[in-house]
């Protein structure tokens, strides 16, 4: 397939124009400028060979931690789909692929008896919890990822360690337009009975603190003063974000159709008709009344990328 654009040929789908919004857990936002679903690692590989090296390259995994803001993304958006969610395990080590869902790869590992229990309440996919290195209940991808895999912008495969991806909180120093398609991690051992105990454990705890059943994107802000990866005895975590948030009484705030959450404050919604501009322009409203209030600056966790409608 090929474009009048100049869009490489490509054995996966593409789409001009395509809207993002319903690829969103919040359900907002405009346009890319083109989507591209690569049918397997040669098709992706090939094609961002051949792209014009001056496009530039947006990877999206299911949307779950994403502001897209409302006039699109002048980018071609990279979203992987079946031909990357496999899981296997070897040992003690377990690989996925990108796109496989961070809770069937906990469950997965569970049934052969390996602890990533951490991964169950961790919405999205793989990909997105390499690059953010991901954790809860203490642990994080740091302590438990080998390798990954990923097709440069270049369009070249490589495997990197896990020690070059640099991972600390909520970061890591993946190149720009690289493609993270598959992971390895290493687990502890465990009883399947009893690590899937923990993870119904895990579940419950988690829906009766946050709001799973609303449109949300997870943590809206990282817990300030966070300044470890791995969850190990020097991280420090005290101070949550939702206690400085609920401390300027924006617990339950709204701004158009976005909402801080009443049960959770550090979770921002779409309360009903959100625009990207309402849910980012509450968080900058949450952001400014805690500096006020306390002199701590607030910093996203939710990924905000695009433009604004136009004028």
């Amino acid at each position: 397939m090929r474009s009048e654009r100049g869009i490489p040929e490509t054995r996966g789908t593409l789409s001009a124009g395509r809207p993002l919004a319903d690829l969103t857990w919040l359900r907002v936002g405009g346009p890319a400028d083109m989507l591209f679903q690569p049918a397997d690692e040669a098709d992706l590989a090939g094609f961002l060979r051949d792209l014009d090296p001056s496009v530039t390259v947006f990877p999206m995994g299911v949307g779950s931690n994403l502001i897209v803001r409302d006039g699109g993304i002048r980018a071609v958006v990279i979203r992987l789909g079946r031909g990357f969610n496999s899981i296997s395990v070897d040992g003690d080590t377990v690989t996925a692929g990108a796109a496989a869902l961070d809770a069937h790869v906990a469950r997965r590992a569970a049934e052969a008896g390996l602890d990533l229990t951490f991964l169950r309440t961790i919405p999205g996919s793989i990909g997105g919890a390499v690059r953010m290195n991901a954790g809860c209940y203490g642990s994080y991808v740091a302590d438990h990822l080998v390798e990954v895999r990923a097709v440069t912008r270049a369009g070249d495969v490589v495997t990197i360690p896990a020690a070059a991806l640099e991972l600390r909180y909520r970061q890591s120093t993946l190149p720009e337009g690289w493609v993270i398609v598959e992971a390895t991690f290493r687990a502890g051992p465990g009883e399947p009975a009893a690590l899937e105990a923990k993870m119904a454990d895990q579940i419950a705890k988690r829906d009766a603190s946050q709001p799973t059943k609303e449109r949300s994107a997870g943590s809206t802000f990282r817990n300030p003063l966070g300044r470890s990866s791995t969850g190990k005895a020097d991280d420090t975590h005290e101070l949550k974000a939702w206690k400085v948030i609920d401390e300027a009484g924006m617990r339950g705030a709204r701004r158009g159709g976005a909402q801080m959450s009443e049960m959770h404050s550090n979770f921002l919604i779409n309360a009903g008709g959100a625009t990207a501009a309402d849910l980012e322009g509450l968080g900058e409203e949450v952001r400014k009344r805690v500096f006020q209030h306390s002199g701590i600056t607030l910093e996203w966790e939710i990924m905000r990328v695009g433009e604004p409608a136009a004028e």
